[in-house]
């Protein structure tokens, strides 16, 4: 796990516990509904503002890791650390970033 996911779900589990300290749910994600039972949290839960939207958490996911070599450059380092990517799945990724930003600067030069 890199550092940030690390930093933020310790931040989460300190309010968890301090939120719902005899919370009986084993899930890392709870809420008021779900803090007390077993179950995970729904789709019922999320916020009306996404459950309207197009697309999926994966699909958010890869856009994100698409729009970071696009604004920082295509470095593999970079995109290991901020992903918690393995060598060879950093290295396929800055290949790719690295040929869609040639092809979208070839685009403007036309």
């Amino acid at each position: 796990m890199d550092e940030l996911t690390l930093h933020v779900a310790r931040e989460w589990l300190d309010h968890r516990r301090h939120r719902w300290p005899n919370a009986a749910n084993l899930h890392l994600l709870i809420n008021k509904f779900t803090a007390f039972g077993t179950g995970p949290v729904g789709a019922v839960s999320r916020p009306h503002r996404f459950a309207a939207r197009p697309g999926t958490l994966e699909q958010l996911g890869v856009d994100r890791q698409l729009d970071e070599p696009r604004a920082y450059g295509p470095d593999s380092l970079d995109l290991a650390g901020v992903f918690g990517l393995g060598e060879k799945t950093a290295l396929r990724y800055a290949g790719s970033a690295r040929a869609l930003l040639e092809c979208a600067v070839e685009q403007r030069l036309r």
